[in-house]
Parts: structure tokens; sequence; C-alpha cells
């Protein structure tokens, strides 16, 4: 396993990390917490040092069950929270979202509470969960670089939600110093916003990094999800229209070209794919079993995309991999708070503080 920094914070995260969202909650399959305990030192077994959790997981489960597992390594890991919902005083509604609270006081008593459920007194990173930009205040940037003096917080993220929105709000977490890191669904399918952020980090020379989530775009470039599948009520990749599934498993045949029988699987390319990217730092996906974890754990491992292969990615994207239909997603490509990623625009930027 190789390590990338955030940044340039100092903190190493292992290229392939752990998304501790999949533990603490019954999102993506139930488990017992001892299950979920022996997946995290299972992880840890293969080399991955990286564990990203947030406080809203289970409403503090997700990160008291990290504490546990982690334990007697605390020392050995990097290991990153998110805060900025208030599950305290609002209930859970399905997989509805929560109220957010980013006043100050708000935050400094959440990252507290994390901390206590994490059992240390520091984490490696902490991040804002889907702030938007206009939240991110002169006085929660501040609070953010308190954070960092009193050495509760060695560096600093901003974690973007679901939809491919939030450029400005990527934009602002490369332009705004105390950012080292931006977090965001990002894949070989889904190439946006995440492209549009390294390209940010490029044109203004900024030292951000991109950790990326969700790499095997809902289960299609693991091959997780096929047309023989069916999708539980509660499974969270459900949300997705037949259309995407459909439009998704023509677009995998395009890259079959990637696989190399032996040496480098699908899930692995995709991955790598992400890695590709030197702005790219680790890679979270979401391990179900073990066996997730042993194959993707070795994706920092097996060979790299050559330029060609790379280049013929990008010539097949720009084509829409040669499908000209609808894929059911456009009423979910929005910003938050409803402000249509097309209205917006790519030029969309952040007012620097």
């Amino acid at each position: 396993m190789h390590d990338r920094e955030l940044g340039n914070s100092g903190v190493a995260v292992s290229e392939i990390g752990f998304g501790a969202w999949v533990i603490g909650t019954d999102w993506w399959g139930d488990r017992t917490e001892d299950q979920a305990v022996e997946m995290v030192q299972h992880a840890l077994d293969r080399g991955i040092t990286y564990f990203d959790t947030g406080d809203v997981y289970g409403h503090g489960n997700s990160e008291e069950l990290l504490g546990r597992a982690l334990g007697e390594h605390r020392e050995e890991v990097t290991l990153a929270t998110k805060i900025g919902y208030d599950f305290y005083n609002n209930p859970q509604a399905g997989h509805g979202e929560l109220p957010k609270e980013l006043t100050p006081e708000y935050l400094r008593e959440a990252f507290d509470k994390s901390l206590d459920r994490l059992g240390t007194d520091h984490v490696e990173f902490l991040q804002l969960h889907n702030a938007n930009v206009e939240e991110v205040t002169p006085e929660v940037l501040e609070v953010l670089r308190e954070f960092k003096a009193d050495g509760r917080a060695e560096s600093i993220g901003w974690a973007l939600g679901p939809s491919i929105g939030w450029l400005a709000e990527g934009d602002a977490a490369a332009e705004y110093e105390v950012f080292d890191a931006v977090q965001t669904v990002f894949n070989l399918f889904e190439q946006e916003p995440g492209m549009h952020f390294i390209e940010t980090i490029r044109e203004i020379d900024a030292a951000t990094s991109v950790l990326a989530r969700v790499p095997h775009s809902s289960g299609l470039l693991n091959e997780q999800v096929t047309p023989e599948t069916e999708l539980g009520e509660g499974d969270h990749r459900s949300y997705r229209p037949d259309e995407w599934y459909e439009t998704g498993w023509e677009k995998l045949e395009a890259i079959r070209f990637l696989e190399r029988d032996g040496e480098r699987t699908m899930s692995q390319a995709a991955i790598r794919w992400l890695l590709f990217h030197d702005e790219v730092a680790s890679v979270t996906p979401t391990f179900r079993t073990t066996d997730d974890i042993d194959e993707w754990a070795a994706a920092s491992d097996v060979p790299s995309l050559s330029a060609d292969e790379y280049e013929h990615v990008q010539e097949l994207y720009a084509e829409n991999f040669g499908i000209d239909r609808f894929d059911g997603m456009d009423e979910l490509r929005t910003s938050v708070d409803g402000e249509d990623i097309q209205a917006a625009g790519l030029d969309k930027r952040a007012a620097s503080y």
C-alpha cells in the first residue's frame, strides 16, 4: 500500500481508504458490531491506514465503532471525521438530509463530542460535511484555523454532497488556504465535478488534494450491480433510475480494454484511473465484505494506467461512450438547495474571503 499527502499538511493517507459510512448504519447491508469491527481490522491487515467517518453516520455509532476497532492501532492510522449536521436536535427520516448547523459554537461542541466517541484527543483530518459555500463564513474559517492551531485537527477538508453540483464549494476548498483537501463523488463514469476541481487546483496552483468516493459508480465499475441484480428497497444505490444502470452497462463494455488478466481487474482499473491524477490523494470504495477489501486494497500495487489507456478513456467519455439517449439522471443533477449545475455553469466561482 502506498501513501500520498493531503495538500501540504504533512498528513499521509493510504491510497485506498476505508469509508466508515458502511459501519454504524444499515444503508449498505446489515452487520453486527463485531462484524463491523472485524472489517476495520481486516482493512488494517491489508495495509489501509486512512479511515474516514462522520458524526452523522448512525448518529455517532460509526465513530464509536471505529474508535473501538482501531483501539491499540490509533498511532498507526490517519483518522478522519466530519461535522456539520445537527442530528442531536432533529430526527432522521429515512435517507433524508438532516438540517445543517455551522455556527462556531455548534462546530466546537460537535467536534468535542466526535473526539469523545472516537476515543482520541485529535484527528489527523477534520471535514465540514456538505456545507454550502455561503455557510462557510469568515467566522467558520477562523474556527477551523483554531482547531488546527490547538492540534485537535492536523488538516482540514470539505466533504461535498452526492449530487454533481457543489461547484462553488469545491472551488472554495481550493481557494481558501485553511482547506487541505476536498472530498467528492468522482469516478470514471461520473467525472464532474471532480475533473473541474482538478482543473481549478491546477489553474490557481493550489496544493489542495482531492479525495474520491463512490469510485465504482454505485456498483457498475466493480460489477456488483448487473442486469440480474435486484436492489433491495433499503439499498442505498436503488435511488438511481433504471435507465442510468442500463446506459452504464453499455459504457462498461467499452472500457473492457482496461482489464489485464491476472494483473488488474475492472474494479482495480477504476481505482487506478482515479490515482492517475496526482491531485487524488486517496480513494474510498464502499467495502461491503472482506473480499472487497482484499481486491480493492490491492489496487494500490497493480499496474497503473498507461498514458494511452487514460487518453482512450477520456476520448470515450467526451463522446459519452457513443450513447445518445436519456439516462434518467437529469432531475438528480442539482446543486445544494436546488441550484442546477446547468444554471450555475462550470465557471461558477466562490467569492474569496
